[in-house]
């Protein structure tokens, strides 16, 4: 395990993703997958941890964000504190990933800007690692979510 220190000293220098995951087998899939496709990955497991990371970080290109978070505070807060309007990670993409969730969650995430919203079982991990790769590549046809609800 590297330390806080060295992640940002090396996240100065390449792409960076940040990935909310409190379930680490999962968690070690997407960051295995994201660095073999050329991303530094930054990882957190809990809300409280993500804020830190995005306080102390100069740069994060991306954010994937699992819905159920454990811990008394869920995706939608951490959402709701870096989609803040005209704050420093307002315009970074962010995809949220989950099992399942209610239509009007999925609602409240589109309402706040989140790009795309995705159901696990219906998406590959290919899919949304190419999603991301989209954002970050080309901004301006990062996909954009539509609340159809």
């Amino acid at each position: 395990m590297i330390s806080k220190k060295k992640m940002i000293e090396k996240a100065s220098e390449d792409t960076v993703i940040l990935v909310l995951e409190d379930e680490q087998p999962l968690l070690d899939v997407i960051r295995i997958k994201l660095e073999k496709s050329g991303y530094e990955v930054i990882t957190a497991r809990s809300v409280e941890q993500a804020l830190d990371y995005v306080k102390s970080l100069p740069h994060i290109h991306a954010m994937w964000v699992d819905h159920y978070l454990l811990g008394n505070e869920d995706a939608l807060d951490f959402v709701k504190q870096v989609k803040k309007k005209n704050g420093k990670w307002a315009d970074v993409p962010v995809l949220v990933v989950s099992n399942t969730v209610s239509d009007d969650k999925i609602s409240a995430y589109l309402s706040m800007g989140v790009n795309k919203f995705y159901i696990k079982a219906q998406h590959t991990l290919d899919e949304i690692v190419g999603d991301l790769k989209k954002c970050i590549d080309d901004p301006e046809h990062c996909p954009v979510a539509q609340d159809n609800n």
